[in-house]
């Protein structure tokens, strides 16, 4: 064989053997992606992952709410393997996500504390508070598997954080609360719950799952 066709049939082989698609279950929820290897050491990745929507009611600074939280997340993901051969490797990237919480508290003649005052909402009064993580984010982690050599299953587990700061947004209606000490009020307490959110700085991953190379 021709050096000029060793090279061409070795380009080949390596291409045809640098894709691999795979599965997580864990945090951020259930996760497909793809992952291809650029080199010995290299592997690039895209993922999407989900929990989808959740609905719950809780309690927040002395209010009851009905919340609905929603978890969506996708990711660009580079992997570098540490050691050459074996599967441990850091992994560094963006996630893009769709990560929010809505919590509505509705009145119906109960009494309410907001800020440093006592209210009794009417049907017509309701509190609307929004969590929002960052749209996009930076990744940092450690994890196993999705490294370039072999075909075949194999097993893969990550460890690692989306990095950022959630906003806290929220607006007070209604008859009882349409006044400037009841507003003052609310602020208050939203700045609580800031203070409270404004603790958590990041989006955990603890995931693992099964890949197939090809």
């Amino acid at each position: 064989m021709s050096p000029a066709l060793a090279a061409a049939a070795l380009a080949f082989s390596t291409a045809s053997h640098a894709g691999e698609v795979y599965g997580n279950i864990g945090l951020p929820g259930l996760m497909i992606g793809y992952a291809h290897a650029v080199n010995d050491r290299l592997t690039l990745r895209a993922d999407v992952a989900s929990i989808g929507s959740i609905s719950a009611d809780g309690r927040e600074e002395g209010i009851e709410y009905d919340g609905k939280a929603r978890l969506n997340r996708a990711g660009l993901f580079a992997d570098w393997f540490v050691f050459g051969s074996g599967g441990f490797r850091l992994t560094g990237g963006i996630t893009i996500n769709d990560m929010r919480i809505n919590l509505r508290a509705q009145g119906s003649g109960q009494t309410v504390h907001i800020g440093d005052t006592d209210y009794v909402l009417s049907a017509d009064d309701r509190l609307d508070v929004r969590v929002k993580f960052p749209t996009v984010t930076p990744y940092i982690g450690i994890g196993w598997g999705h490294q370039p050599q072999g075909t075949g299953w194999g097993f893969v587990a990550d460890l690692g954080a989306s990095i950022g700061k959630a906003k806290v947004r929220g607006k007070a209606t209604g008859p009882t609360l349409d006044n400037p000490a009841a507003q003052e009020d609310f602020r208050k307490e939203l700045d609580e719950l800031r203070d409270g959110v404004g603790k958590v700085r990041f989006v955990p991953q603890l995931s693992i799952g099964v890949s197939y190379r090809f």
